[in-house]
């Protein structure tokens, strides 16, 4: 079991398994965050219209999924990032 990088508390892997349900094919495996410190926003994902998570510390809400980004990522060598500029959308 792995601290949550936010709020230090220990992550409920089957809880936050859960709550990921919508983002595709990632799994607590995928996040340093316990399921009290992200949210996840259904579709939000400028590409595939996918669920996106967002800390809960952070207020803008991110374009891509992780899959998309890194999907992205792959196809042209460079890194998105998690919100899409104004040219892109």
């Amino acid at each position: 079991m792995q601290p949550c990088h936010n709020c230090q508390a220990v992550i409920d892997e089957y809880i936050l398994d859960k709550q990921l349900e919508p983002l595709r094919e990632l799994t607590v495996d995928d996040f340093n965050l316990c399921v009290d410190c992200t949210t996840i926003v259904e579709d939000a994902c400028v590409e595939c219209d996918g669920a996106v998570y967002v800390p809960r510390t952070v207020s803008e809400t991110p374009d891509y999924c992780p899959a998309c980004r890194a999907d992205l990522l792959k196809q042209t060598g460079q890194d998105p990032g998690w919100v899409a500029d104004a040219a892109s959308s």
